[in-house]
Formats: structure tokens, sequence, C-alpha cells
């Protein structure tokens, strides 16, 4: 079934996290994107057919904008028994296949989950340089079998619009995809 973003309140602050890269283990925390105009927070797993429709040009994100002012990170907070194909090996194949530019990591508490009130995979959040939500929502409105192409185009013309100093537009569409997996007794 799919399931919406939750829509977190644009001006929120960033929630804290610090996780390894499932690649080379190196790790992550808010801080570790200090000086990046942006950051881009992804919710992301493997299973999910939403993610599977989108994962080039979540590479190709990767690869767009990288050297740039942005900073990724991918996290996947699925619970990773009851969704082996979410578990951190099988992640890594992920990453290492399609060449992510950026680390992707995996919230084993699900608390950043929860923190971010991450509903969906995908769910997108976009944070400018003081880490205030400027957007949060789709990568553009291609979905599995809706025949229109992914171009990332909603996502994209947040990201440029931070880059460039402008204003995000406040309207904006929520992701759809599947929900997070939560560990049995751990939903929010």
């Amino acid at each position: 079934m799919a399931v919406k973003s939750s829509m977190f309140p644009l001006g929120t602050p960033a929630p804290l996290f610090a996780f390894p890269d499932v690649v080379n283990g190196q790790m992550y925390r808010l801080e570790s994107f200090h000086g990046k105009a942006a950051l881009l927070v992804m919710f992301i797993c493997r299973h999910c057919p939403y993610v599977q429709h989108i994962e080039q040009q979540l590479a190709q994100l990767g690869r767009d904008y990288e050297g740039s002012g942005l900073g990724i990170i991918g996290i996947s907070s699925n619970d990773s028994v009851s969704y082996p194909d979410d578990a951190p090996d099988r992640l890594k194949e992920m990453a290492q296949r399609l060449d992510f530019r950026f680390p992707l990591c995996v919230d084993e508490t699900q608390d950043v989950a929860k923190a971010y009130q991450a509903a969906c995979t995908p769910d997108f959040y976009l944070f400018d340089g003081l880490r205030r939500l400027v957007y949060r929502g789709r990568l553009d409105d291609s979905r599995p079998g809706s025949h229109r192409p992914v171009t990332g185009r909603d996502l994209r013309v947040a990201i440029d619009a931070v880059l460039a100093g402008q204003v995000v537009q406040p309207d904006q569409k929520p992701s759809l995809g599947c929900s997070i997996k939560w560990k049995p007794g751990n939903a929010p």
C-alpha cells in the first residue's frame, strides 16, 4: 500500500544523526556536512518498487551535485530482519552497483526516521545552510507504471534555488512510496 510523506513543517531544524556508511564504514553526522550550502537527507531502501523506479535518478543526483554546495546522505530505516533486502550488506551492493556518490547509512534503531517523521520510501528532506527545512516531498511526478519519465524535477528545482540563494517555493507535493517498515512495537 502506498503511503504519502508526512510533510514535516518547513523551517524545522535538521534532527541529529550519526551512522556509518554501509560501503566504507566512515561515520557521518549532521556536522559532517558543515560548510555545505544545503543538505539533502533521503530516506530510501532497496526493496521498495518506488525507490527501484527512481534509483538511477538518485545516482544521477549524486553525480550532478558532486563537488557542489550540496551535501547528500541516504538513510534506510527499514526493519532488515523482516525485509532482508534492506540489510546493510544488500544496501552496500545497491550503493556499489549504482555508484552512489553519497553515503548510504542504516538507521538501526529507527530513531532518526521518527525524528524526521519519515513515513515512506522514498522521502526527501532538503535543508538550507542553517539546516532549516526548506523542502520536503517528492522527487517528481513519476511513479511505477505512470509512464512519466523520472527527471527529479521537483527536488532539483528546490536544490538549485537553495544553492543560488533563492527562496524555495512553499507549495510542495508529498512523496509517495512504501511505508517505513517499522520493527515490531516501534511504529511512531
